[in-house]
């Protein structure tokens, strides 16, 4: 079961980092709708992995508790360290995906925030940003 379980936590680890992937090559370009679109898909196969990860922890407490004088590497069968060096690795890319995604996306916001400030000018009133009484979106010079 142990196997299964991940196996199955690769899969969804892989087709995240795939989400993530098309994500960050539509921010490049630009491509709001394509992202938003797969979020619920995204959000699906992140509670997916958590909850597949959470039954692989069971498996293994499982394990450990009937065989208590024996340590974790010496209860495992080889496919089962090679999937867990697998999902090491797997998260780490997907670590770096988002690293990735997560720059491209703060810049982004940033440019538009810019923008927002240049059009609206706001003002700090405590600690809530509000619009400036000299603000104009348009001015006309005759």
């Amino acid at each position: 079961m142990l196997s299964y379980h991940l196996q199955s936590a690769l899969g969804d680890l892989r087709d995240l980092i795939k989400i993530t992937e098309s994500d960050v090559e539509d921010i490049k370009e630009a491509r709001n709708n394509p992202q938003f679109e797969r979020l619920a898909l995204k959000e699906e196969k992140l509670k997916s992995f958590e909850s597949k990860k959470a039954m692989i922890d069971h498996e293994i407490s499982s394990l450990m508790t009937k065989s208590p004088d024996k340590d974790l590497p010496d209860l495992l069968n080889e496919e089962q360290h090679t999937a867990l060096g697998e999902l090491r690795v797997e998260l780490s890319n997907l670590r770096e995906v988002n690293k990735r995604y997560a720059k491209l996306v703060l810049a982004v916001s940033n440019l538009y925030n810019t923008f927002l400030e240049r059009i609206v000018p706001t003002e700090m009133q405590g600690y809530k940003k509000v619009a400036s009484k000299n603000s104009a979106i348009l001015e006309v010079r005759v």
